[in-house]
């Protein structure tokens, strides 16, 4: 076989074994894309409930006036106590990392526990918020309470945390619809994650963002085969 031959040759059967190779690549990833996923669900699909029966806002006052209440609702929830100005870092990082990035999603809400008194306080944190921003706060809510009643309803999230340590690390806690705490019961440094320490970006970037994604997916799935059994 002369040269040129060989090397026609030779190039017709490297072409060949690319495209065997690309086809194969092809036909393969998409499979194991769904196998992986497929493995996965039970991981992914739903975030775990920690605890259940949180109680109930609706005695509380609002500082807006509204009846603000959980049931129905998908809330971010946070116990924040005097002096309300030391919160200012904490709130602009979940306005900044979570507020605004899901607060048109329908039922989504912030609720916020502050101590009787705060409002001018409260009126002058929104200030702050909305500075620059452009976003609606309405769902933003402050209830207002004494630090009892407050320590009270804390203690309905049956955690094994006590309520000075919540506000050391300004924990946000995330609340569904059927009233229970979602959080993550297999992480693989802390164990079981009841709430989300706001003062850390990391956190709420970490594994925050991708739990409120995971709540809201859920929530936007079982509508979704909702409205598909009623259209048929």
């Amino acid at each position: 076989m002369k040269w040129s031959e060989y090397h026609f040759f030779y190039f017709m059967m490297e072409a060949s074994f690319q495209k065997r190779f690309v086809l194969s690549i092809l036909f393969v990833f998409p499979i194991v894309v769904y196998l992986f996923f497929a493995s996965g669900k039970n991981n992914f699909a739903r975030l775990p409930i920690l605890s259940e029966g949180i109680a109930e806002i609706d005695s509380f006052e609002s500082v807006s006036g509204k009846k603000i209440v959980l049931r129905n609702r998908i809330t971010i929830l946070n116990y924040w106590l005097n002096p309300l100005e030391n919160k200012k870092t904490e709130a602009l990082n979940l306005n900044q990392k979570i507020y605004k990035r899901f607060y048109e999603f329908d039922d989504f809400q912030f609720v916020v526990f502050v101590e009787s008194g705060s409002e001018a306080a409260v009126e002058q944190l929104k200030s702050e918020l909305e500075k620059g921003t452009g976003t609606d706060l309405s769902k933003w809510n402050f209830l207002l309470g004494t630090r009892d009643a407050i320590k009270a309803h804390f203690s309905s999230l049956k955690i094994p945390a006590s309520f000075e340590q919540v506000q050391e690390h300004s924990w946000a806690f995330i609340i569904d619809k059927d009233l229970n705490l979602r959080g993550r019961n297999d992480d693989p440094k802390e164990g079981t994650i009841y709430g989300f320490d706001v003062q850390s970006v990391a956190a709420i970037n970490n594994m925050m963002v991708d739990d409120v994604k995971v709540i809201l997916a859920e929530y936007r799935l079982a509508l979704k085969k909702y409205n598909s059994k009623r259209e048929k």
